[in-house]
């Protein structure tokens, strides 16, 4: 089962639910955190509770899509209760990418990249109930920063690169009694600038702060464990780079449960009602291939378990090096 987020012709918004069947409208429905919230509350899971509230007017998903229409597939009324974060270098193959980005740090010793994927592959995939080694963690910013499916990934004018980053995200709402919920997972664009990062890699925090596009759709249950997609930049409609990437357990050094329990650990990010996105990395990057992306370019990730592709163009904001001016009260 599948669940977005879309705006309906008339203005309103509304949920779909789409399954090998068809797409639908979930009667009653206009947001999937207020449905998964529901479903917790009926002691039930978020599939019995979409089942419940019937068969609504079919939809044109697709049609949706391409009229702007589709919405991220979890958000809040409040974007600063939406929290994007997270975890790198927890795919198998990630080191490599990584460690060449940052190879003369440490020219007699391993990389820091390196290390922290070896305590991932050593103890990332601990037994059940055991707590893994803690893996690479960042904050990309609140719901301000979440991008719809279609719109446009803006660069900042200081930024030194825009690129993409093909990845799962898991979606979160957070219990009215602090339990963390796993609502889905979605298609993502973790967007960030690599040049930044390479300059120095105490500059990843300033690296990762930029907005982020997840979904079209979001999936409903586990995660597969072996996920394989694509991902291209397209430039005036023509391919100039296209990978597969891979994702799911199978192809991760870390497993979900662990990534997940160092990320809500922490009592901030058990605050009930709160939204989370969190991203579980890459090792697919178009920048690793020496691809400069510029403002016009498509980034376009595609993964059938994941329903329609997500698309984002790329803009760049207008604007100089003028310091930003502090006023004194």
């Amino acid at each position: 089962m599948w669940l977005s987020q879309l705006t309906l012709t008339d203005g309103t918004r509304a949920v779909a639910v789409r399954t090998d069947a068809g797409a639908h409208l979930v009667p009653g429905a206009t947001s999937t955190r207020d449905l998964a919230l529901a479903a917790w509350a009926a002691g039930h899971d978020l599939t019995t509770e979409v089942a419940a509230r019937g068969k609504g007017d079919p939809v044109d998903l697709a049609a949706a899509l391409s009229q702007g229409r589709v919405l991220v597939p979890l958000d809040h009324d409040d974007p600063a209760h939406l929290h994007l974060t997270g975890t790198g270098l927890t795919h198998l193959g990630s080191a490599a990418t990584r460690d060449a980005m940052h190879q003369g740090t440490a020219p007699e010793t391993m990389t820091d990249s390196m290390k922290m994927f070896r305590m991932g592959v050593e103890g990332g995939k601990p037994a059940t109930g055991a707590v893994g080694a803690q893996p690479e963690w960042f904050y990309k910013g609140n719901g301000h920063a979440a991008v719809a499916p279609g719109a446009a990934l803006t660069s900042p004018a200081f930024a030194m690169d825009a690129g993409e980053e093909p990845e799962v995200a898991g979606l979160y709402v957070i219990a009215p009694d602090g339990t963390p919920l796993r609502v889905g997972f979605a298609l993502a664009n973790e967007f960030s600038d690599h040049v930044t990062e390479r300059g120095n890699y105490l500059w990843l925090a300033h690296s990762k702060l930029r907005p982020a596009s997840f979904g079209p759709e979001m999936r409903v249950g586990p995660l597969p464990d072996h996920v394989e997609g694509t991902s291209r930049v397209l430039r005036d409609g023509a391919v100039i780079w296209e990978k597969p990437f891979l994702s799911g357990e199978a192809n991760m050094s870390h497993s979900l449960a662990n990534l997940e329990h160092h990320h809500f650990k922490y009592d901030i990010f058990r605050q009930p009602g709160d939204v989370h996105v969190h991203f579980f990395g890459t090792a697919t990057l178009s920048f690793a291939d020496g691809i400069a992306v510029q403002p016009g370019d498509v980034f376009a990730i595609d993964c059938p378990d994941f329903g329609l592709p997500l698309e984002n163009p790329l803009t760049q904001s207008a604007g100089d090096a003028t310091p930003v001016a502090v006023a004194a009260l």
